[in-house]
């Protein structure tokens, strides 16, 4: 029975496998320096959010044991929510009030890609869900180059087989750029350039 709670949860240490590469994914400098996405708490959440919801899109409806990864998936994101609010310094309090708040924005994001991602979908549709989300400006000059990664992203994902998922194991595309060695305009320089 005592061993029982030492036993690792496979749907568990898959989700967390799952986490690590979105978010890992989500912290490509090129997201930043080259697309022009704000290299903040804001701009984070929005790519960190992206990129899960892309493994998540994959794993509906898949069964079970694919629903439990998801379940735990989802757990792990808000857990690493939880955490970087408190590491902000926000009280205990607020932070009940904050996650409420990143819970509804998580949703309405997923609403704006499934619809965006749809089959019927207009091609601008991403573009706009991205410009609106991402940036929260309809005309970001990063948002063309960023939906066509999401596009690309998303088919890489659904090519997986959910086995592979369930295992935790996951890959995306390379993080774009807008060009090489330059930046979208009104974006941050790359460093090198900067330098």
């Amino acid at each position: 029975m005592i061993l029982s709670l030492f036993r690792k949860d496979p749907a568990k240490e898959a989700a967390l496998a799952l986490f690590a590469e979105a978010a890992g994914q989500a912290r490509a400098p090129a997201f930043y320096a080259d697309l022009g996405v704000a290299d903040d708490v804001e701009g984070r959440f929005e790519l960190l959010t992206l990129h899960v919801y892309l493994i998540l899109r994959r794993l509906k409806g898949q069964g079970d044991e694919a629903a439990r990864v998801a379940q735990k998936l989802f757990d792990a994101t808000f857990a690493s929510f939880d955490d970087a609010l408190r590491e902000l310094g926000v009280g205990d309090l607020a932070v009940g009030r904050r996650i409420r708040k990143m819970a509804e924005a998580f949703y309405g994001r997923i609403g704006a890609y499934e619809a965006a991602l749809a089959a019927d979908a207009a091609p601008a549709a991403l573009v706009d869900a991205v410009a609106r989300n991402v940036y929260g400006d309809p005309e970001a000059a990063g948002a063309p180059a960023l939906a066509a990664y999401v596009r690309q992203a998303a088919a890489m994902i659904d090519a997986h087989p959910v086995s592979r998922l369930i295992a935790g194991v996951a890959r995306f595309p390379e993080a774009p750029c807008a060009g090489p060695g330059s930046a979208v305009p009104g974006s941050a320089a790359p460093a090198e350039a900067a330098s």
